[in-house]
């Protein structure tokens, strides 16, 4: 029995529970160790992301200025061969515009006429310039002046040659005469 007295008397150190312990060391962590530093792994992690968003934003701008030029390349090969293929239409006109006796020439001239129209307004070729139309001296070229009681205040009065012009481009500005 004195053995177990003994045992009985002696205190028994408590343990601190798990709990316990684990708060005591982080809030005495948290208070010795300093706020810890970037990372040389995500400093050089961002330099990286930032090299690759600015080769991207370069990629896209190279595309966007591609797609223009190639736009503006076919836009202006359309007018090269527009401005060679205005003679033809011009000899045509003129040769529609003379008398002649034989009918059947002047019906295949009216068809080679309408056919180089449909065709040059399905490459979308505007042709403009005729009597009456307010003068505009970005679309006209005013040649002569008349003056004219009939007409109003710069109207064009006559048409020597038409214009031409695909979307907002002239390729070829209308020779007309103005009046007053």
């Amino acid at each position: 029995m004195a053995k177990q007295e003994t045992e009985q008397n002696t205190p028994v150190q408590e343990e601190p529970t798990e709990t316990q312990q684990p708060e005591e060391q982080t809030v005495e962590t948290a208070q010795t160790e300093p706020v810890p530093e970037e990372n040389p792994w995500e400093a050089k992690y961002n330099a990286e992301r930032d090299a690759h968003l600015r080769v991207a934003a370069e990629f896209d701008n190279f595309r966007k200025r591609t797609v223009k030029e190639k736009e503006a390349s076919y836009g202006n090969g359309r007018a090269d061969t527009l401005a060679k293929i205005l003679p033809v239409y011009d000899n045509l006109e003129r040769a529609l515009n003379q008398p002649t006796e034989d009918a059947a020439f002047k019906k295949g001239v009216e068809m080679t006429m309408n056919e180089l129209v449909k065709i040059l307004t399905g490459l979308g070729v505007e042709i403009y310039g005729a009597p009456g139309d307010p003068f505009d001296p970005n679309l006209h070229n005013a040649v002569m002046h008349t003056e004219s009681e009939e007409l109003g205040e710069n109207v064009v009065a006559q048409v020597f040659q038409k214009g031409f012009r695909i979307g907002g481009k002239v390729v070829r500005f209308a020779m007309v005469q103005v009046a007053n």
